[in-house]
């Protein structure tokens, strides 16, 4: 069983007045329990609307949303409750925190959630070190950390309610390429330990193709492509027609293959490496003769 499915999921905004126009398009998906899934598509695909749906931030036009089975809007009164299954990162989350301490900011959450102090500062400090926060600044000010820190501490509030599904919007934006790597590497490390699964929406196809297990691919509010990293990557031109690119490695093979090099289109420089070392080896020999 899946743990989100959709069912012809529509979202249309202002339906019914001439601003009418249709986000989120008949989408029938199943994400798999523990995985890692990757959102890409261009602006305006639908992509961030289709996330909002999950957990019910915003309620589908038609069509269903089911959480490990059930309709989510089935106790539309209830609907909170799947805001604690389903964890949300927006897009530059650090500038929700407000509270006077960074560890009061981070017990936000799980204190909504009706659980007692002691067990709601635990998950608290527990989030923390999932999303590398040292433990020297939790008495501070949240806004006495800098831009990565913040980031941090945000993605730990929401990691705090122990979701069963955690979604990341654009988690690295703003982020310099050291301080992504080491985000999304301990957002990985969290789902391998807690079992959670990852749904993450990113322009960086290098992030994708290096975490990702699947990738949807969103195009004009439809999903048109759910597979494995690799086999999606491997339309590397049909990617390109809708605005989107591969992985810089991915673009050089698939371009040798297109001129009859015997390649197969990777997604990372170590798999590069294996591929063009018996070309190289080809090539060595040829000039030896």
């Amino acid at each position: 069983m899946f743990v989100i499915e959709t069912k012809n999921l529509t979202y249309t905004y202002g339906a019914g007045t001439p601003f009418e126009k249709t986000a989120v398009d008949n989408v029938s998906i199943g994400v798999k329990k523990g995985e890692f899934l990757g959102i890409i598509g261009h602006t305006g695909s639908g992509k961030s609307t289709f996330i909002q749906t999950l957990n019910g931030l915003l309620r589908p036009t038609k069509g269903t949303v089911l959480l490990n089975g059930k309709d989510i809007w089935e106790e539309p009164k209830k609907i909170r409750s799947v805001r604690f299954q389903v964890g949300m990162v927006f897009q530059y989350p650090e500038h929700q925190l407000f509270e006077e301490t960074v560890l009061k900011d981070i017990c936000f959450g799980p204190g909504n959630m009706g659980l007692d102090k002691q067990e709601v500062e635990k998950r608290a400090r527990l989030a923390a070190q999932f999303a590398g926060l040292p433990e020297e600044l939790l008495d501070k000010s949240p806004f006495e950390l800098s831009g990565g820190q913040k980031r941090r501490a945000a993605i730990a509030g929401v990691i705090a309610m122990d979701p069963d599904v955690l979604i990341l919007d654009e988690p690295t934006a703003g982020l310099d390429p050291q301080g992504r790597d080491r985000l999304l590497e301990q957002i990985s490390d969290y789902r391998k330990k807690r079992g959670n699964t990852i749904l993450l929406v990113s322009h960086s196809m290098e992030d994708i193709a290096r975490f990702a297990d699947r990738v949807l691919v969103m195009n004009a509010g439809k999903a048109v492509m759910l597979d494995t990293t690799a086999n999606v990557f491997s339309h590397g031109r049909e990617l390109e027609s809708m605005g989107l690119r591969v992985p810089q490695v991915t673009g050089i093979l698939l371009t040798l293959q297109e001129k009859g090099y015997p390649v197969h289109p990777v997604l990372t420089v170590d798999e590069a490496v294996k591929e063009l070392r018996p070309l190289l080896k080809k090539g060595d020999a040829h000039r030896g003769a």
